[in-house]
């Protein structure tokens, strides 16, 4: 099936060798009609994919870039509050919910590429391979666990608080031997976090002062021992 899958996507030759390697493990057993429905589609920066309330008609997986959900009905302050770089499948939680409509608007924050799959292909799939099913359940629950864990954190946190709760949650997704580089504008930590600009230059000022990251220009990273410090700090509040 491996072959066949790589034979199927012409793209997989420009994508790095671990997402590859996780397609194959995600469309293990999966059946060639399945793979035969796959379209691929490469969209630039920005680019809005997904809407909320539109119905379900496909499933996307990104296999190449990032993508976002924000919500932008709530005073007025855009909230990111999804960042995806992994290989999940953006419609696939409205599947096993039942849901007939998209819960939000998604956009890519790179240029991405990614599988798009027929809603009925990939629901077929799901109601015929256990196996498929349960690792979908177990996407959503996992998603719906850490959305209410942190939406009851942000109720208590404020400012810099909140903003270390962030790092602290994206440096454990995305460490690399230890670092983790923040490459994100003030401007896009704000969208986030829901904390204004201003809040946001302050609390990574006060961070650099207290060792807890690293600034290189506009921008910093933050090692493993200055995450543990952070973390420390941030389960103290969340435990109080």
């Amino acid at each position: 099936m491996s072959d066949y899958l790589y034979n199927s996507i012409s793209v997989l030759g420009e994508i790095e060798h671990e997402k590859y390697e996780e397609l194959k493990a995600y469309f293990a057993g999966a059946p060639m009609w399945l793979i035969d429905s796959f379209q691929i589609i490469k969209m630039e920066k920005d680019y809005t994919f997904i809407r909320e309330n539109e119905p379900v008609k496909y499933i996307y997986l990104i296999i190449e870039g990032i993508v976002r959900a924000a919500d932008y009905r709530i005073y007025g302050i855009v909230y990111d509050f999804m960042r995806v770089n992994t290989l999940e499948a953006m419609g696939g939680m409205e599947l096993v919910l039942d849901l007939p409509a998209y819960t939000a608007t998604i956009e890519t924050v790179t240029p991405c590429i990614a599988i798009k799959i027929p809603k009925h292909s990939y629901e077929k799939w799901l109601n015929t391979d256990i196996n498929a099913l349960k690792r979908e359940a177990k996407t959503v629950g996992r998603y719906l666990l850490e959305t209410d864990r942190k939406s009851r954190a942000y109720l208590f946190l404020q400012g810099a608080d909140r903003l270390a709760l962030y790092l602290v949650d994206t440096y454990k997704k995305n460490e690399k031997n230890g670092m983790f580089f923040v490459n994100y504008s003030r401007a896009e930590l704000s969208e986030m976090t829901g904390l204004c600009v201003r809040t946001v230059n302050r609390a990574v000022k006060k961070f650099h002062e207290n060792g807890w990251i690293t600034k290189e220009g506009n921008k910093f990273s933050i090692n493993k021992e200055q995450y543990m410090k952070m973390n420390e700090m941030v389960s103290a509040l969340i435990e109080r």
